[in-house]
């Protein structure tokens, strides 16, 4: 990528980047994610449970899975 002192407005950019090979399921697969977890945040602050950890905690258990967190590429999402 070159330097050329400017910068490319957003929707620029985001176009180049939807415009990608993959990019539209890539992108949708996250706002999945993003709205689950965003219902999972809602539903506990509702009943005023800001600890969000400790159930996904139990979820994972009941699901006889480990929770987990780690960083990965974006290539690596994909």
């Amino acid at each position: 990528m070159r330097n050329t002192g400017e910068r490319k407005a957003w929707a620029d950019k985001r176009a180049e980047i939807m415009g990608r090979p993959g990019a539209g399921a890539s992108y949708e697969a996250a706002r999945i994610r993003f709205e689950l977890g965003e219902a999972v945040r809602l539903r506990c602050e509702e009943p005023g449970l800001t600890g969000t950890v400790p159930l996904l905690e139990r979820l994972a258990e009941a699901l006889e899975m480990r929770l987990g967190v780690r960083f990965r590429t974006l290539r690596e999402a994909g």
